[in-house]
């Protein structure tokens, strides 16, 4: 009787034995030196050239540099790829002309309008010369029209289309955002492409839902995420005429730097490029401005900046600034004192013209 249960106690340690070793998971290194656990069913090997949807830690396995939606699939090469060509990206709607008269009659002022030349300024009677640097946020009540969408026969009414159309169109020319002192042109299809370019490539199915072929479109641009627009401009004393001018030099639209994950990076606006100004006046001259009240008595763009009706803050100044830093640098962490400190700037201006009168 011992010696039979001798035996059974081994055979049922022999048995425990090979249970554990087979729910033991296979340890295997990965590329980086470090032991990783899977399953012993799990398919071994990396997934380089692999173009087998395997699942490894819960996650599948995207094809990094590949633009395909479908991760885990590589591109069959022997398939014809078309190529989509584009260079609007989502910011210019590709608006046709109206073959009837869109409304209860045609519009033809608009089209005849110019803007007032500026008054001349001599150096000589220049005696106060500032230069400001502010910033329009669309998303303001205030500058609402900004982003009006409205379409018409002269295109899309946003005024980030306004300023890429007439780009396009040769009216007025694009600098490089490197600098705001228009140094550096760059073409229509970089000003467009400067949001953000890239392709996307995507698969073409046939009847059966069979992959036939591939086509690679240009990245889409949501017109509605840029809302700010930064002016350069200056505010000059005339004592020949005894007035405060302000002139504004250029219009710059304004975006964040974003990570390849597209989270946007805190602090990281800048100009991508900026227009010269006068050089758009004419082309502004020619879009109303969205009137919710009345869609016939709106001003036109020329207008609205003329007559400085948009809310802004000021970004950077000459006055007080050796070191020519915009107010995010001198206060980083705090956006508070960076309006605090524009108000001043502009109360500073506005003092300095009427301290020059007695009453």
């Amino acid at each position: 009787m011992k010696r039979i249960a001798v035996i059974l106690v081994l055979a049922f340690a022999l048995c425990a034995a090979n249970y554990a070793g087979a729910q033991r998971p296979v340890q295997r290194r990965n590329n980086y030196g470090s032991t990783e656990q899977q399953p012993q069913s799990a398919t071994q090997g990396n997934n380089y050239g692999n173009t087998t949807d395997t699942t490894i830690n819960g996650n599948t396995p995207s094809n990094y540099g590949s633009t395909d939606n479908n991760a885990g699939a590589a591109v069959d090469t022997s398939l014809p790829m078309e190529v989509i060509t584009g260079s609007s990206n989502g910011l210019m709607d590709s608006t046709k002309m109206s073959l009837r008269t869109d409304g209860v009659f045609e519009k033809n002022l608009i089209r005849e309008r110019i803007p007032l030349t500026y008054e001349n300024i001599r150096e000589d009677d220049a005696v106060y010369v500032v230069r400001v640097w502010r910033e329009i946020d669309a998303r303001e009540k205030m500058n609402q029209t900004f982003r009006y969408a409205g379409v018409e026969d002269n295109g899309s009414q946003r005024f980030i289309s306004i300023l890429l159309k007439a780009i396009k169109d040769g009216t007025v020319t694009a600098f490089s955002g490197d600098d705001d002192r228009f140094t550096t042109p760059i073409t229509a299809d970089d000003a467009i492409n400067a949001f953000g370019g890239g392709a996307d490539t995507v698969k073409v199915y046939d009847d059966d839902g069979n992959v036939k072929g591939y086509q690679v479109r240009p990245k889409a641009t949501d017109p509605d995420s840029i809302y700010k627009f930064r002016l350069k401009e200056e505010w000059v004393f005339d004592k020949e005429s005894s007035k405060l001018y302000v002139r504004i030099i250029g219009i710059a639209p304004v975006i964040p730097y974003k990570l390849s994950t597209g989270d946007i990076i805190a602090n990281s606006e800048r100009p991508v490029w900026w227009v010269y100004y006068p050089d758009l006046r004419a082309t502004l001259a020619k879009y109303n401005v969205y009137n919710a009240k009345n869609m016939n008595a709106g001003m036109t763009w020329e207008e609205l900046f003329e007559s400085r009706l948009f809310s802004s803050y000021i970004v950077q100044s000459t006055i007080d600034n050796p070191y020519n830093l915009p107010l995010s640098a001198v206060y980083p962490n705090n956006t508070l004192f960076r309006l605090l400190q524009g108000e001043k700037i502009k109360d500073k201006i506005f003092d300095y013209e009427q301290s020059l009168w007695s009453y």
